[in-house]
């Protein structure tokens, strides 16, 4: 009996404790009805083959739902959503990189090999323990404890699907898990069929934008840079006092600046999806369709100002390896991280400061002519050490060696995010670091023939921003002639750098913004891009 009880209730944790992760509620989930009916009857078997197969066939289901229970806490930690199968599992590789960038690849190798050996060597281990050298037989005290385990539990099971829950902290995790991964596939199908036919039925038209046709526009992405950022009381304090700065040195300048929310279809990471909506006018939510998007002939901002004659570039310093999706968007040039010759420190995940990519674009990108470019700063990337001062004089940043100093200054990631509390001091001083380093960009390079446009890509994760919270983002747009402002005051966008807070149910989405450029600077010219 004692075996019984062992393995029945090594697998009940394996299947409840991602379950306390996730929902941060231990007493709710305590058993799990499914080890208490399995393992029983799987001790019943009579020897043979065939017995070996059930109980590996058992085991393989019980290891599906314990990852996509894991993968369920990770998504919900990291984006603020459940885990879906047939999105996410394209992700591990962005997780490993992620991983692997901010504690090193040894580390990466070790933390994900120790997880995957845990989980291996716990199903091994209860795979034996299933296959005594003399089955249960129901004519001996153990044999009738596990037939009387398993009808009880049959019994219980039976009540909780059909809404009687007996035991308030009992669940059925496997078939729940199970159902809902399901219902998810066969939603996600449907839904990405139905994408993939908007996509070609109804796509957003390229546009040459006439109204811009002799500006520069600069559409640069802040990461993490929520609303939760300069609303939520714990930030506010640190982020407000900064865009009241730069409103006043802009103002100084004779620089106006107009701001507003817009939502992400995103929280917590995979920025490239926010920077996808943004050019694109569909709101991509997940990777399937942001291949489909790629893979279509649906126009982008990018196309609109090639139509109009612009120059267009990307500058995308997190990008460390090949990105075929930079040439899929139609990109006259890219800039990756390999394409800036950037001779300062990596600060762990953050290839380079934002204040040298931006110091590199102001120099030696921003030529006389008409140009487009994507930026994507990354100093506000988790894990958010160290953080880095503002330099005042921008000459000093040159191939930027001056940042050497910040290298190993500061909490390691390792030592930080033991400290939730610390983790939530250093992103308000890391997005904060990032929001003034843009605006002081934007004393730099914008004229009346620029159009700046710096907005951030998602909220951060639910551990930083708590449950729930909104997927606006703020915008700044800013021009030194106010004419190029007066449509995004249409649009809602109040003057200064403080957007509207408070109600946040009608904002509109982030595909928004190509719509607003063809409606106000627009004339369609031809049905789709190149």
């Amino acid at each position: 009996m004692l075996r019984l009880f062992i393995t029945a209730a090594a697998l009940n944790v394996l299947l409840v404790a991602p379950l306390w992760w996730r929902f941060n509620d231990i007493g709710a989930r305590l058993i799990a009805w499914e080890p208490w009916l399995a393992v029983p009857l799987l001790l019943l078997l009579p020897l043979g083959v065939w017995r070996r197969w059930l109980i590996s066939l058992w085991l393989l289901w019980l290891a599906l739902v314990s990852v996509a229970n894991i993968g369920d806490g990770a998504t919900y930690e990291a984006f603020g959503r459940s885990f879906n199968l047939y999105l996410d599992l394209p992700l591990m590789r962005s997780v490993f990189h992620l991983l692997e960038g901010n504690v090193g690849q040894l580390v990466a190798f070790g933390l994900m090999g120790v997880a995957i050996a845990l989980l291996v060597g716990v199903l091994v281990v209860v795979g034996r323990l299933l296959l005594p050298s003399r089955p249960y037989s129901l004519r001996e005290p153990r044999g009738k404890v596990a037939l009387g385990c398993a009808g009880l539990s049959v019994l219980l099971m039976t009540l909780e699907l059909n809404g009687q829950r007996l035991v308030p902290f009992a669940r059925v995790p496997m078939i729940n898990t199970t159902m809902f991964q399901w219902e998810q596939v066969t939603q996600t199908h449907a839904a990405r069929q139905d994408f993939a036919q908007t996509l070609e039925q109804s796509p957003l038209p390229v546009q040459a934008l006439p109204g811009l046709a002799r500006r520069s526009v600069l559409l640069t992405f802040v990461e993490s840079y929520g609303v939760a950022a300069i609303e939520n009381p714990r930030y506010r304090d640190v982020l407000r006092p900064t865009l009241t700065d730069m409103q006043t040195r802009l103002a100084a300048r004779g620089i106006h600046v107009v701001s507003g929310l817009l939502a992400s279809p995103i929280r917590g990471g995979q920025s490239w999806l926010a920077h996808a909506t943004a050019l694109s006018g569909r709101e991509v939510e997940n990777q399937m369709w942001y291949r489909l998007l790629l893979e279509s002939n649906h126009g982008t901002l990018v196309d609109d100002f090639n139509a109009t004659g612009h120059r267009t570039f990307s500058v995308m310093p997190a990008i460390t390896r090949a990105w075929p999706e930079g040439q899929a968007y139609g990109f006259d040039e890219i800039y990756a991280a390999d394409d800036l010759p950037y001779a300062g420190p990596p600060l762990h995940w953050v290839t380079m400061p934002d204040q040298y990519t931006l110091d590199y674009t102001a120099r030696h990108l921003l030529d006389d002519g008409p140009l487009f470019a994507q930026i994507a700063l990354i100093s506000s990337h988790a894990p958010w050490t160290p953080i880095l001062p503002v330099l005042d004089d921008w000459s000093l940043i040159d191939d930027g060696t001056i940042f050497a100093p910040w290298e190993n200054a500061g909490d390691s990631p390792d030592e930080l995010w033991q400290d939730l509390e610390r983790i939530r001091d250093h992103y308000a001083w890391s997005v904060d670091y990032a929001v003034k380093v843009a605006g002081r960009f934007a004393e730099r390079v914008a004229d009346e023939q620029m159009l700046l446009i710096i907005m951030g890509d998602h909220q951060a994760a639910p551990l930083i921003t708590g449950e729930n919270a909104s997927a606006a983002v703020p915008v700044h747009v800013i021009s030194a002639d106010p004419a190029l402002l007066a449509p995004f005051t249409a649009h809602g966008f109040v003057p200064g750098t403080q957007p509207p807070v408070g109600v946040q149910e009608d904002i509109a989405g982030m595909q928004q913004l190509r719509r607003w450029l063809h409606a106000d600077f627009g004339a369609q010219t031809r049905e789709s891009s190149p």
